[in-house]
């Protein structure tokens, strides 16, 4: 038992060098030395401590583990545990095989070369968002591979044979969530301009399934990929090296996800808001090709909507994996027990992924059968129905797979096939029952989102802000509550007799949990990359003009054999792209909440640690222990100044590209904007994500330090309540941000009221929501994963020192680095404001035409229509209470006019 918590205290060591790599990167080229003397502290810190007496054998969590023989485990039928994980292998092979399959597919569909021109430009934006992010990726990366030679190699005593695997496999790991990024972005830019160009027969089911493809493409390179890496190591690498395997592998893959989904998030919400403000500044329509923010709100759509969550999947997949197959070494005895559970863990991954593949074949024929001649579908529909359908079958063969492996397990371990099974799949169920949860807030057809539209016509913005707020509060206890029912199933299961079996086995049902919400995880990165293809369809199409090429009509029938329908087109890709809004919603609290379970998992790791088995000090963890009290109310304070520094370098970001999008704007004799000016907007949003991002790495990375070393209870404190706040904050803000954004959307599909004082109201609510949603709420996510991982390390090294005889030398440590954190949470703010005076004048804007004539969509409303209000007259139009006149003849156009004649709109059934 020492043993074991000894060894646990080094649990998912390898994150902490990540958080400590931003240090020397400061790329800023204003502050070098700066960024030198943080590496220099951090690395100085982490080499004092170590050497206090800590270093030795002890040191290195899973680089000092060994696996057991695979070979000797045998299942159901005879078959080797080894011969199993050989055949997971052939599955990964088969998965990605898959993805390439309809890459090449979507590659060959038709399209106009007026719209893959510019998915071409925007894929091209992208390549040059990438390519810089990848440089400052490999800049931090030399740092972090500097700090894994000092500790593990002159610390820890490592050979150098061992430290090269780690830094090897730390560069692999980050790699992996570098590619498979990039591999999204290349089918997105594919499929965004087919999509684009189906909508033009008039016919919706291509235009689901355009999207549909391109997100199970994604979905399944990204899942065969991790697993593929996974199985490699345990199959092929010897016994007693896999651990540093594994260490290097989450190191490079918790840098490749921060950095890409925090940065990410930051640079699409610039984009979107400054492109977004224009319709409200200058009166023109959606994607106005002549605004130069538009080419960067798609680069955004998929720097923060593809490139995050990818990056985000991949890394929380394997995370998850590596925290199964460590606790499984540690926590479990019988090493006979431990092969037979690790081949059993592997086995289901890859038939969850056989799963998946099945689920979308099935759910993709019968949309077909049901949709082949259809003129009007409901988008959302199939998407449900995949989600349903991939964790029904997810379900059914985990207990299938679960009794083949482990059915024979005697002794103790009797009927433990059926109840981890189930703990399995009550992570399975939550991966589709939130998204049903989720929909409630934020779907077209909701009740939260009509009410901000009822809001919104009387209310104006205020309302609509103020409405979007509630559906984001609601939704926080509902999923809330689904997540603590779920894990107290699992907790309860968990303690019918699985204690025969292992230490700890709660700690074990929440990481299955986990393990089961990820399952379906080529499904649900899927359905959440089905948002950016939508909407940068419905940007592709009126980026291309493609409706003022001469002859186009007749060239659309020579060439392709249409006959292009183009109203229907237009109001076929709004309606698809409210679906992609509600879906790219659903996936965000699956991943916070993957992240929330999986956190606790390792804090019960640290507690165990601290407390010697439960055996001493447990009285610690209680509100008479005051810097456990202190530590509780600590993490609140960070994760509202996370959410508050996150959304300032959108702030900031968004100022300065709305000041270079109203200077450079030219709405008279030109029909588009300059390619140049389009890759400024980009510019700006990339400098000012990779600032934004480099201070809050910096400051989470020495407020964890600092705390770890204040007092061990007063960290547990900390890392509970940065798991509780971040959960519910997350929560909250996703899906206010989608009520809002998806309020914006019943405006302009349901009620075709753009350039009304309504669609103004909802365009500022949208603002408001697009950092809450997209940069904020999902940021949280490996923030709490990074902060438990890498507080493993730190706690042990504060808890060592003390130990021999150094106390005041880590307090004096925890004072240092919390300054420091401080200095880079004063930066967040007073580094990133907004550098302009309250006296300044504002710039003069161009002397275009602008106004309701300006606009197509304005053009097309009836004559009854009162001309759209300017931005000055909006509110107080707002005030007097006049009613908004959309087309007649639509009974939500109706419903909603009259806001509060009825609870439900449009058919609701929420």
């Amino acid at each position: 038992m020492r043993t074991l918590l000894d060894t646990r205290t080094h649990l998912l060591t390898p994150t902490a060098p990540p958080p400590g790599s931003p240090d020397p990167g400061s790329r800023r080229r204003r502050r070098p030395l700066l960024g030198l003397a943080v590496g220099a502290l951090a690395a100085t810190s982490l080499a004092g401590c170590a050497s206090s007496g800590s270093a030795g054998a002890g040191h290195g969590g899973e680089a000092s583990l060994r696996l057991p023989d695979l070979s000797a485990v045998t299942i159901a039928g005879g078959f080797s545990g080894r011969v199993l994980l050989v055949a997971g292998l052939l599955v990964c092979l088969l998965g990605l095989a898959f993805g390439l399959v309809a890459f090449l597919q979507l590659r060959r569909l038709p399209v106009h070369v007026s719209m893959r021109d510019i998915s071409e430009l925007i894929y091209s934006t992208c390549q040059t968002y990438l390519l810089r992010q990848g440089r400052f990726l490999l800049t931090l990366w030399v740092f972090i591979a500097a700090v894994i030679v000092v500790y593990y190699r002159a610390l820890v005593g490592f050979t150098w044979g061992r430290v090269a695997v780690i830094i090897g496999f730390s560069l692999l790991g980050m790699g992996g969530s570098y590619a498979v990024a990039w591999f999204g972005i290349r089918v997105n830019t594919f499929a965004n301009s087919r999509t684009a160009f189906a909508a033009l027969d008039g016919k919706p089911l291509p235009v689901h399934r355009i999207p549909m493809k391109s997100g199970m493409s994604i979905g399944m390179v990204l899942i065969s990929l991790e697993l593929l890496m996974m199985l490699v190591i345990l199959l092929f690498l010897p016994a007693d090296i896999a651990g540093a395997c594994f260490i290097g592998f989450a190191i490079g893959e918790s840098l490749g996800a921060s950095a890409l989904r925090i940065a990410g998030g930051i640079f699409t919400k610039i984009a979107d808001i400054g492109s977004d403000l224009m319709k409200i500044v200058f009166k023109i329509k959606e994607d106005d090709a002549r605004n130069p923010g538009v080419i960067a709100d798609c680069t955004g759509d998929n720097a923060g909507d593809s490139v995050g969550p990818s990056a985000d999947g991949f890394e929380t997949y394997g995370v998850t994996g590596v925290a199964l197959v460590t606790f499984i070494l540690l926590g479990v005895a019988d090493t006979k027990v431990q092969a037979t559970l690790l081949v059993w863990i592997f086995a289901v991954r890859a038939v969850m992924l056989v799963a998946s593949a099945l689920s979308y074949l099935v759910n993709d024929a019968l949309v077909r059968a049901r949709y082949r001649d259809a003129t009007r579908m409901d988008f959302e529909k199939p998407l449900t129905s995949l989600v349903w359908l991939t964790s029904a079958v997810s379900i059914v063969l985990t207990f299938v797979t679960t009794w083949f492996v482990l059915g024979d397990l005697q002794g103790p371990g009797d009927g433990a096939w059926w109840k981890l099974a189930t703990i399995i799949s009550c992570g399975t169920l939550a991966g589709a029952l939130i998204p049903e949860l989720v929909k409630v807030f934020t779907s077209t057809s909701s009740r939260h989102v009509r009410e901000v539209v009822k809001s919104s016509r009387e209310g104006g913005p205020s309302l609509n802000i103020l409405s979007g707020l509630v559906a984001g509060n609601f939704s926080a206890y509902w999923l809330g509550m689904a997540i603590v029912a779920l894990m107290s199933v699992a907790y309860l299961i968990s303690g019918q007799g699985l204690s025969a079996l292992m230490t700890a086995p709660a700690v074990f049902a929440f990481g299955l949990v986990a393990f089961g919400f990820l399952g379906m995880g080529p499904v649900t990165i899927a359905v959440d990359s089905y948002g950016p293809v939508t909407d940068n369809a419905q940007s592709v199409y009126e980026l291309s003009l493609i409706e003022e090429v001469e002859n186009i009509d007749a060239e659309l029938a020579a060439d392709f054999g249409i006959e292009p329908k183009w109203d229907s087109a237009k109001q076929m890709l709004e309606e698809n792209d409210g679906a992609g809004n509600t879906f790219k919603a659903t996936a965000k609290p699956v991943l916070i909440g993957t992240a929330v379970v999986g956190a606790t998992t390792m804090i019960f790791s640290i507690i165990m640690a601290l407390t010697a088995g439960l055996t001493k000090d447990v009285q610690n963890l209680s509100l008479l222990h005051p810097p456990f009290l202190l530590g509780l109310i600590a993490g609140g304070a960070v994760i509202y100044w996370f959410t508050g520094a996150s959304i300032q370098a959108v702030t900031t970001g968004a100022y300065r590209a709305v000041e270079f999008i109203k200077n450079t704007i030219r709405l008279d004799g030109s029909t588009r904007a300059s390619e140049s000016d389009s890759r400024k907007v980009v510019d700006i949003c990339t400098q000012y994500a990779q600032q934004g991002m480099l201070n809050m790495f910096l400051a989470v990375f020495f407020v964890t330090l600092a705390f770890a070393f204040v007092e061990p209870y007063f960290f547990i404190g900390y890392l509970i309540s940065i798991a509780i706040f971040g959960l519910y904050q997350a929560i909250f803000m996703a899906n206010a941000g989608g009520a809002w954004d998806n309020a914006k959307k019943v405006v302009e599909v349901d009620l075709h009221a753009k350039g009304t004082s309504l669609h103004d109201a909802t365009i500022v609510g949208d603002t408001v929501g697009d950092p809450y949603k997209d940069t904020s709420s999902v940021a949280l996510n490996p923030v709490i994963k990074f902060t438990t991982l890498f507080g493993l390390l730190a706690v042990e090294l504060g808890v060592s020192l003390t130990g021999d005889g150094n106390g005041t030398l880590v307090r004096i440590l925890a004072g240092v680095f919390f300054l420091v954190s401080v200095f880079f949470v004063h930066r967040s703010f007073y580094g990133m404001r907004i550098r302009a005076s309250l006296d300044d004048e504002q710039p003069a804007e161009p002397s275009a035409p602008r106004g309701s004539d300006d606009r197509p969509e304005a053009r097309d409303l009836p004559s009854t229509t009162r001309p759209a209000p300017t931005p000055v007259e909006a509110p107080a139009a707002a005030a007097q209470g006049q009613q908004l006149v959309t087309p007649a003849g639509s009974p939500d156009d109706t419903a909603l006019a009259h806001a509060g004649a009825t609870d439900t709109v449009g058919g609701d059934a929420r």
